[in-house]
């Protein structure tokens, strides 16, 4: 909880985990513990855990509860920490959110509840509740309306981060670029935004964004931490040739489901020992596998070694 007291320090490339599972389909909290070691040899900013990425839906609240700690514990306060915690129930929210703070979490990344598709009243109450249970914790909210069939609006946004001292960001994870502009005109820049979509990683900076939770920091953290860092030391240049070098490896992403192809690709590598994904997702299959390492081979000097930070694995 290092970072607690000032999120702004929550910034730059935020790697959102996978949640690796053994081939019988138990939490691997052993490989766990190795992702968090190996990302913060690779240079990123933070670490986050059961966004879209890390399959919440899929476990059980305990199973949720235990890797935030197991992932705080392997932290150890060296970078900030950014779990999701929230779910479609209320209850839930506030059981993970509360776990989360006291694991030592710097702020808890609140989805909106998905299915149910509340009204922006609603939502504004949601947040309000969460935020209001936990005033000591920063909350972030969560767009993420692909996942969610739900988007919070930019003045709700804007509304929460009035209302309540302690809800001081966004994760945006929409196409609609113009959204994001609208919810920082709608806030104020002082509030803290995150994109959550690959290649709008580079362009909000430019729009006064502080950093990205990018499911590519699971097989490129290197790359994706240096283009932050080139951006903030102005070499444009450079972040730009990043930006459009990691495409193909963005396109490896979603050749299936999320994070189906991610997770293949790390146990081939032996980062994890497991590709498994809970169902309703299935494993990679043999058509996605030929695609996915086509996509891998085209960009292999941007793949971080898996071999980095070895010694502390």
């Amino acid at each position: 909880m290092k970072f607690r007291s000032d999120p702004s320090l929550i910034h730059g490339s935020i790697a959102p985990l996978v949640t690796p599972f053994t081939a019988e389909g138990a939490v691997d909290v052993d490989a766990l513990r190795r992702l968090v070691r190996w990302q913060l040899a690779a240079g990123s900013h933070g670490i986050s855990l059961g966004g879209s990425t890390g399959e919440p839906s899929s476990q059980s609240v305990a199973e949720r509860a235990e890797a935030i700690r197991v992932v705080a514990g392997a932290i150890d306060d060296r970078v900030p920490f950014m779990p999701g915690t929230g779910s479609a129930k209320l209850a839930e929210t506030l059981e993970l959110t509360g776990v989360a703070r006291d694991a030592g979490a710097d702020a808890a990344l609140i989805i909106t509840p998905y299915y149910a598709r509340p009204t922006q009243e609603a939502l504004f109450v949601w947040y309000s509740t969460v935020a209001r249970e936990y005033p000591d914790l920063p909350i972030v909210i969560y767009n993420v309306p692909s996942r969610t069939a739900v988007e919070i609006d930019p003045h709700t946004v804007g509304r929460l981060f009035r209302a309540h001292e302690n809800i001081v960001g966004i994760k945006e994870t929409t196409k609609d670029f113009e959204h994001f502009s609208r919810v920082i005109e709608a806030a104020g820049p002082e509030l803290l935004v995150w994109s959550g979509i690959e290649l709008l990683c580079l362009p909000v900076l430019t729009l006064g964004g502080v950093g990205f939770v990018s499911a590519l920091a699971n097989i490129a953290p290197s790359a994706v931490a240096q283009m932050y860092e080139a951006y903030q030391v102005g070499d444009f240049d450079r972040a730009r040739e990043l930006h459009y070098a990691v495409q193909p490896l963005v396109d490896l992403l979603f050749v299936e489901t999320n994070p189906a192809p991610a997770k293949w690709l790390l146990a081939q590598r032996g980062l994890i020992g497991s590709d498994f994904v809970r169902p309703p997702l299935l494993p990679l299959s043999e058509r996605g596998r030929a695609t996915v390492t086509a996509l891998a081979e085209s960009r292999l000097a941007l793949l971080t070694d898996p071999a980095l930070g070895e010694e502390d694995i």
